[in-house]
């Protein structure tokens, strides 16, 4: 029963937010940590994080059932009352921003709040089955866990903030068009509009071109900044370029589904490799 309960939230998610988060939240500390601001910061950003999860699971469960990589998840098994995932969820949710607020500060917990809302009732809710645009706003919700690390240090949205922003939602809309495109046939059995089934593969292999290279030419403005230094900038311009040239490989004849795997697996190293190096080279 615990294992079920620990499906629902995740940990795969959990885990990917949780190294962005932690990565703001050193880049904002400059060796300088507040360990018990970090250790509610983490606490309250996993329970917030998971009630999002739990909260998806309960929407998508009528898709999820028709769908081949979801139809054994725990909702359509029927194996957790409906009653229970909204309890459950509730609890998350509110022990985590009960903790965000009282432990943090303000503007860190309005941070997890908007991106709650954006994700479960902006995206889950509604775009996600309406609008070919759900991904570019899911990305706004993507990008909140490391501006929740920075800014429970700095307490203010700054010009550091502003870049993570821009950073993190650029990375995540490849990322997402890769899975997309790796299940497609999962997307077009639950109409959802993602932009690789509505318009095709190679419009969506173009919008993840142009990303990469806004993603590339926003990581570079933290150097720029002067919020990072050498050492960053070397390490996150290889991986980025590595990430350009397996996307650009993509107008050569291929198949698709191995292309869109590297391009996922790669945004994963990219965007871990992002989060040590803020972390280990600010200035």
């Amino acid at each position: 029963m615990i294992k079920h309960y620990l499906q629902l939230i995740k940990p795969g998610i959990i885990i990917g937010n949780l190294i962005s988060l932690i990565g703001g939240f050193l880049f904002a500390s400059k060796y300088n940590i507040d360990y018990y601001n970090f250790f509610f910061t983490v606490i309250g950003s996993i329970l917030v994080i998971a009630s999002s999860c739990v909260y998806n699971n309960y929407i998508d469960r009528d898709i999820d059932k028709k769908a081949q990589r979801t139809k054994n998840r725990i909702l359509p098994s029927g194996l957790i009352s409906l009653r229970t995932i909204l309890i459950y969820a509730s609890i998350l949710g509110v022990s985590g921003f009960l903790i965000l607020y009282y432990q943090t500060n303000l503007l860190t917990t309005s941070l997890a709040m908007i991106g709650f809302i954006v994700y479960v009732g902006v995206y889950s809710l509604y775009l996600k089955r309406r609008s070919i645009y759900g991904t570019l706003i899911g990305s706004l919700s993507g990008s909140t866990p490391p501006l929740i690390g920075y800014c429970s240090v700095s307490g203010q949205f700054d010009a550091g903030a502003w870049i993570l922003l821009f950073i993190f939602s650029f990375w995540q809309i490849p990322h997402s068009y890769a899975i997309s495109i790796l299940y497609l046939k999962d997307y077009q059995i639950t109409n959802i509009p993602v932009l690789p089934v509505k318009l095709g593969i190679i419009e969506a292999k173009k919008h993840i071109i142009c990303c990469i290279i806004a993603f590339i030419a926003s990581t570079i403005m933290l150097f720029i900044a002067g919020y990072t230094g050498y050492k960053y900038l070397i390490v996150i311009s290889i991986v980025g370029i590595c990430w350009l040239s397996i996307a650009l490989a993509s107008y050569k004849p291929s198949d698709d589904q191995i292309w869109a795997r590297k391009i996922f697996i790669l945004s994963l190293i990219v965007i871990s490799t992002f989060s040590v190096m803020i972390s280990i080279d600010m200035t």
